[in-house]
């Protein structure tokens, strides 16, 4: 009886987790297409400064 239990809570635990990990990538590839261009800017800066 908690074996089965259990079974689908492992089971139903991994697609929440996967969702988590899916909404994590989508959010993170937002933040670098948001700030990708504004990033390149500051390390160019930084490696023109160090020449």
């Amino acid at each position: 009886m908690f074996r089965s239990f259990f079974a689908k809570e492992e089971g139903q635990g991994l697609v929440e987790y996967a969702l988590i990990l899916a909404l994590i990538a989508i959010v993170v590839i937002a933040v670098l297409t948001l700030l990708g261009q504004n990033v390149n800017e500051k390390f160019q800066t930084v490696s023109d400064a160090l020449e």
